[in-house]
């Protein structure tokens, strides 16, 4: 299943997590708050696709969705969306 983790590991692939924040006009501790908390913001993922060449909405989605409740709802929408 997708998860903003694994956007946010292939991104750490390529640069660090510092080098990442400068790139995207962050401040150094907002990627490392992400990775402790174990998701991005919706606006931070979507930033970060972009500057991977992945799809956008695509990772505004799935953030928004891990940082709602847990409910069927939000894993039948995590499951749905993950599985495009």
């Amino acid at each position: 299943m997708q998860s903003t983790m694994n956007l946010l590991g292939h991104a750490i692939e390529i640069k660090g997590l510092s080098e990442w924040a400068a790139t995207l006009g962050l401040s150094k501790r907002a990627l490392y708050t992400a990775k402790d908390r174990g998701h991005l913001s919706p606006a931070i993922a979507g930033a970060l696709a972009e500057e991977l060449g992945q799809d956008v909405k695509n990772w505004i989605v799935v953030a928004a969705l891990e940082s709602e409740r847990e409910s069927a709802c939000k894993n039948r929408m995590l499951k749905r969306i993950t599985s495009l």
